[in-house]
């Protein structure tokens, strides 16, 4: 809060002359009150706005550094889901050259037993 031109004691410390046709002292004071309670309470919560800002852009930063981490690891390992996809597809194929030749022998043999 650099642009401040006034701190609550400059406000509460503030003294006017008294002129013939001025104002009432007691009611300036008492708006200055008002004045001195509404500045410490925008102050407090800019300070407090600061501060989460602050603590925010740490954890942003923090966050922004694990991505990159995990970026990193991910590029540098082979992606399991297309690798096991592609085990499972050759498996079945396989499965299917493998099991396919032997139902095919048994249908082929089946049908002769019955017939002989």
């Amino acid at each position: 809060m650099e642009n401040l031109n006034f701190t609550t004691q400059d406000i509460l410390q503030k003294e006017f002359k008294n002129k013939m046709r001025g104002y009432d002292p007691t009611e300036v004071d008492e708006f200055l009150d008002s004045v001195i309670k509404d500045y410490e309470s925008y102050q407090a919560e800019a300070e407090k706005l600061q501060s989460d800002n602050q603590r925010l852009r740490a954890k942003n930063d923090e966050l922004n550094k694990q991505v990159t981490v995990n970026k990193d690891v991910q590029s540098a390992q082979p992606n399991p889901t297309v690798t096991n996809f592609d085990i499972l597809k050759r498996l079945s194929n396989l499965e299917r050259h493998v099991f396919g030749a032997k139902l095919d022998d048994n249908n082929q043999d089946g049908p002769r037993k019955l017939n002989s």
